[in-house]
């Protein structure tokens, strides 16, 4: 591809009045590298009493990550882990085979009014791993290397960028990055995956001079080094790596095989997944017409 490609977010509702811009997959492109989901959700403010709990739900064939700018959650999975989110820090769920998790406001946050601002990403894991044993890593904000740019900062979430690499395990070569404006600068964005895209969060920016809207995904031409410039202070990042080829998806279930996610559809219906501990919630399998069938 060596044109500008701009992909603009579809609004949807979680529950709770708690609304996520959706950027992936879309019609025009189901995914960026190996990011096939790209969620960016707030910043909202919820008030003593708010519900935006994520009940235990079922994932298998992806990984998940999840990267805060505000707020807190906490998580908790079937293979027992228990994990406060906070902003900065790098949460990479491995579904592998199946995986159960749910997504809570810390009981410390319950009562008081907050602020949750972040975005959600699904990634394609390669075909040859997608039955692995399910997973949980946290990385620290503190593990995360940081560039310091004229006018702007860069914290390599994952990947390598800028001579430095991030301590996150992957299973395929990818690249996220947070780049931070602080006014009026330009950052270049070498070739460093065979897909990218950049992704404003705050405000307006320019890639060689073209200008787009805050909120849009733009996917970058291939094979070619581009100047991405904000003159405000602003917070763009990237996503890019190696694609892996086209996924089956249905709710929460990603497979290179169909077969695989009708499995999934019927284990979880028949409740065959693991548990989280402690948990006694779950959601329901949605009733779809649209469900992939044998």
């Amino acid at each position: 591809m060596n044109e500008i490609q701009v992909l603009h977010p579809k609004l949807h509702d979680l529950g709770g009045g708690f609304t996520v811009r959706r950027l992936l997959p879309s019609a025009l492109r189901q995914a960026v590298g190996p990011f096939l989901f790209f969620d960016h959700f707030g910043p909202v403010t919820a008030n003593p009493g708010d519900n935006h709990d994520v009940r235990p739900h079922p994932h298998i064939g992806l990984a998940t990550l999840t990267y805060l700018f505000e707020g807190a959650m906490m998580h908790r999975d079937s293979t027992g882990v228990v994990q406060r989110i906070e902003p900065g820090a790098i949460n990479w769920m491995t579904a592998g085979c199946g995986i159960v998790h749910s997504e809570r406001t810390p009981d410390d946050l319950r009562n008081v009014t907050r602020r949750s601002h972040g975005l959600q990403l699904w990634i394609a894991i390669p075909a040859e791993h997608e039955e692995d044993a399910p997973s949980f890593s946290h990385t620290a904000a503190t593990d995360i290397p940081t560039i310091h740019l004229d006018g702007a900062t860069v914290r390599v979430l994952v990947g390598s960028a800028f001579g430095h690499t991030s301590p996150v395990q992957t299973l395929s070569p990818m690249v996220y990055l947070d780049l931070q404006f602080q006014g009026d600068a330009s950052v270049r964005i070498e070739d460093i995956a065979p897909e990218r895209a950049l992704y404003a969060i705050d405000g307006s920016f320019s890639v060689d001079g073209q200008r787009f809207e805050a909120n849009t995904l733009v996917v970058l031409p291939a094979a070619k080094a581009v100047t991405a410039q904000s003159d405000q202070a602003n917070r763009i990042v990237l996503v890019g790596g190696k694609p892996l080829g086209h996924r089956f998806i249905a709710w929460n279930f990603v497979s290179s095989r169909k077969e695989r996610i009708v499995q999934a559809q019927d284990d979880w219906r028949a409740q065959r997944f693991d548990s989280v501990p402690g948990e006694t919630e779950f959601i329901p399998l949605p009733e779809k017409k649209t469900w992939i069938k044998p």
